[in-house]
């Protein structure tokens, strides 16, 4: 469902959709079993003859869908001899009364479904309405602009000697400029290039040709630049002040509004002799100088966070940083919900303005020392110890075999770096002053990389580094504990007959659990019944048994926009380096075991498998949209398979792990 899709999204739970398909990489864990027959079969589709009724279930009334061409719908007809039209076009209905269609629809107009099923003594009639994200449609003539498309679209604070960029759309070919209350015109240029393509697709669609953007648009992007000043009513501090919301502008298509705003931008975008204008109500503050904070992503105190605040290159991107509570650093400008923060003078770094919290005027800029460095072994890893004289930001870079920490806002004072007891595996630590405030260290192993950890100590930050354990060759499962994930609740995707995935990403980890327990694995669900459990919990289980892999187990849907019937698959994703060979080697299982399109391995950004002390992937085996595969969901036998090709990609991985003077995997 698509409201899945953006908890999936946003929430890093476990991607709503699928990566363009993805080849062999030199870290591919072999297998003598990769030129196998054909898998056989999906179990058929049982057939269902009860009594006729439509029923949708994606979209739910409460959805909204953003696909500008074609979309699909599903649901079920309540009977498979059933005959079944959407809008006049035939749907295929499946032998259990299941559906699922594409089709096209209108760019700019209400959505209604026309839905028409009949058997051999009964019809039935659903006209079903579908509610649309609001929009910008641009006429088919005439200058016009997009309001909608403003940016930024919320309240701004930035610094007085740094000029603001800005962007909107408006009809292509035309002269757009800002009018600032002054009256000084300000000119944008125009961005040369198509539409900009849904994110959906960009992303996922394995047809090219959708990625070419929309052909004979009379739209284009328009950039320029503010100088930081006063504009509208004052917003208030930048740290702890909430953003607001800006008034909606004038009418989009309006070439001229009938009231003027006082102190607001006027757009004007010229075509000749037409001119289209509209009013921006945008409020700015100058800011004077840099505010030093404290970042806290549980200000109220609730316990309920991972104590981690996430930055991002730009706002709206995806994550990249990951500040632990008491980072201190300076924050130089905001944009509605995002802070901008400096973390050197050649880095900077978006996160929610939520999370810091101003420090006293006066409080210094952060120029840390780095000291001297002491490396500690253990039984299962590696301590590294690096006394810094403030909790400067940080980011964790992992290579197969290798590990360097960036330290922003730091200045080097290494003279000392002590090894301990002698570690074959540990094979060397070095430091540089990388820039005039970035201190990086890199820490070489001998072999790969099994996980880390990384905390605050005082102001002495704390590195464990996870060595990969012993496997016997012959019992690679012998002693292994290993944690399975069955994926939701809360949120989840639905087939089109109602299962949810929660139920089925369940049922295969039960019988996964029992398979690996058979070889001598000692496992543990994070789930073992149909209760919800939040993202953190998850992972913290994990953690706190010292688990050395985690799979969590997921099936699969679509953002709008994609065609299911061309774009679904099995695919395995991971974050870290350390985790792709496992990845490869459940996804060349799930080739074998099941009979869909193998559609590769992802690196994905996903809360599950980033933050972990071990190995960890994310499995999306089937799709629960698709009929067929739904109802394989559904069997013993379906679930089976998907579990076995689990286990079956674990083994191997766990084999190369045992087998000697392998570099390609940790």
């Amino acid at each position: 469902a698509r409201l899945v899709v953006l908890l999936h999204a946003l929430a890093g739970c476990g991607p709503a959709v699928i990566p363009p398909p993805t080849g062999p990489g030199p870290a591919q864990v072999p297998s003598s079993e990769s030129f196998a027959a054909a898998p056989a079969p999906l179990p058929p589709v049982p057939l269902v003859e009860g009594s006729l009724a439509i029923a949708v279930v994606y979209p739910a009334p409460t959805d909204l869908v953003s696909a500008r061409d074609s979309t699909f719908i599903f649901g079920s007809a309540g009977t498979g001899t059933a005959t079944l039209t959407v809008n006049g076009q035939p749907v295929e209905v499946w032998p259990n009364g299941a559906w699922l269609a594409w089709l096209a629809i209108p760019a700019d107009s209400d959505l209604v479904f026309s839905i028409e099923a009949r058997t051999a003594t009964d019809s039935a009639r659903l006209d079903y309405p579908v509610r649309r994200p609001r929009r910008f449609v641009a006429p088919d003539s005439g200058v016009w602009i997009d309001t909608l498309s403003f940016s930024p679209a919320g309240p701004a604070w930035w610094p007085g000697r740094e000029l603001l960029p800005v962007r909107l759309r408006a009809v292509a070919g035309a002269e757009v400029r800002l009018r600032l209350p002054d009256g000084t015109l300000v000119p944008l240029g125009a961005q040369p290039g198509p539409e900009e393509m849904p994110a959906g697709i960009r992303a996922f669609d394995r047809d090219t040709a959708n990625l070419l953007g929309a052909p004979g648009s009379r739209g284009a992007r328009y950039l320029g630049a503010l100088p930081a000043e006063s504009f509208g009513e004052a917003p208030g501090p930048m740290v702890g002040a909430p953003p607001g919301d800006s008034a909606v502008p004038c009418a989009a298509i309006e070439k001229q509004c009938l009231v003027v705003p006082p102190e607001r931008i006027e757009v004007q975008a010229i075509l000749g002799s037409d001119t289209a204008r509209a009013w921006w109500d945008f409020r700015m503050a100058p800011l004077a100088a840099p505010v030093p904070v404290v970042l806290n992503d549980d200000p109220l105190g609730k316990g309920d966070t991972d104590s981690l605040t996430v930055g991002r290159a730009r706002p709206g991107a995806t994550y990249h940083w990951f500040f632990p509570t008491g980072t201190r650093t300076v924050a130089t400008g905001r944009l509605g919900d995002d802070l901008r923060l400096r973390l050197s003078e050649g880095q900077e770094v978006w996160v929610p303005a939520a999370d810091a919290v101003a420090l006293p005027a006066g409080t210094p800029a952060i120029r840390a020392t780095v000291g001297s460095l002491t490396a500690t072994p253990r039984e299962g890893w590696v301590t590294l110890r690096i006394p810094i004289s403030a909790r400067v930001p940080f980011r964790m870079e992992e290579e197969r075999n290798r590990l360097t920490v960036r330290l922003y806002g730091a200045l080097g004072d290494v003279d000392w770096i002590r090894y301990g007891a002698p570690d074959p595996w540990l094979r060397e630590i070095r430091w540089l002053q990388a820039a005039s405030d970035e201190v990086t260290i890199s820490i070489d192993l001998a072999g790969g990389l099994w996980g880390y950890r990384a905390r605050w100590q005082g102001s002495d930050l704390v590195l464990d580094l996870r060595r990969p354990p012993r496997v016997d060759a012959a019992r690679p499962f012998a002693g292994r504990r290993i944690v399975v994930d069955p994926g939701h609740p809360p949120a989840g995707a639905r087939g089109p007959t109602g299962l949810r995935e929660a139920e089925a990403n369940l049922a295969i980890a039960l019988v996964l659990r029992d398979l690996l327990a058979a070889e001598g694995a000692d496992v543990r669900l994070t789930r073992d019944a149909d209760t919800a459990l939040d993202l953190n919990p998850r992972t913290r289980f994990a953690d706190t048994l010292n688990a050395e892999l985690l799979v969590s187990i997921h099936n699969n849907a679509l953002p709008d926009g994609v065609n299911p019937f061309t774009n679904n698959g099995s695919s395995v994703f991971y974050n870290h380096p350390r985790s792709e060979p496992l990845a490869r080697a459940i996804q060349e299982a799930f080739v074998r075991e099941l009979p869909v399109q193998g559609l590769g391995v992802a690196r994905g950004d996903l809360a599950l498998v980033r933050p972990t002390w071990m190995p960890a992937v994310l499995t999306e085996g089937l799709f629960m949209m698709l009929p067929d595969q739904e109802a394989a969901l559904r069997t013993a036998e379906g679930q089976h398979r998907y579990a076995r090709a689990v286990r079956d990609g674990i083994r191997a991985y766990l084999a190369a792990v045992a087998a000697p003077g392998r570099s390609d995997v940790p």
